[in-house]
């Protein structure tokens, strides 16, 4: 289980099979799904995918653990967070976010980012946390940027996604640049 985390705004917590639907409308989104590679096949394999959680430990080598953002005042489902610890490499994780249209530019994907981002590198005590992100996605690159990631790498049409070949751009931070971020979380 996820231990729900709780910001200004937001309650970061596991999903539930219920929460299914909610993940795949906004993820089928015109504007959330042509950046997506998750949740946008139905709502069954989304419920499916929900469920295989309860069987995979956070932040342990494996599959993607997919969270979600949920507002404090009323408790409405707004977009999810998935993390992935690198088998090859433990001390690593790749993080990825998602929010419902509706939802994004109100400064909630910040917040929820800087929450994760402050769980994998100083709960869970991991190196480096990276993201892949594709360059014509300009608010999540400004994202990824906000919350103090920097750009690594930037990899010319080396991923066949939905169809064609695209651009792949690597944001990473590493644990000792967060904890003397401006960006992280006040303790």
């Amino acid at each position: 289980m996820f231990p729900e985390i709780l910001t200004e705004r937001l309650a970061i917590r596991d999903l539930e099979a219920n929460d299914g639907p909610r993940v795949f409308a906004y993820h089928k989104h015109p504007e959330v799904s042509r950046f997506q590679s998750w949740g946008t096949e139905s709502v069954d394999v989304v419920q499916s995918c929900i469920r295989g959680l309860s069987a995979t430990e956070p932040g342990t080598p494996g599959p993607w653990y997919q969270v979600g953002i949920f507002l404090l005042a009323g408790g409405k489902l707004i977009g999810d967070c998935g993390f992935r610890v690198l088998e090859s490499e433990p001390e690593q994780a790749e993080i990825g976010i998602t929010l419902a249209p509706e939802f994004q530019g109100k400064g909630y994907a910040t917040e929820a980012l800087t929450a994760i981002l402050d769980y994998l590198l100083i709960s869970l005590e991991k190196h480096r946390v990276f993201g892949s992100v594709d360059p014509r996605n300009i608010s999540s690159m400004k994202l990824l940027q906000r919350v103090g990631m920097r750009q690594e790498a930037h990899f010319v049409k080396s991923l066949w996604f939905r169809g064609e070949w695209a651009d792949d751009v690597i944001f990473a931070i590493l644990a000792s640049e967060w904890r003397t971020s401006a960006h992280r979380p006040a303790q």
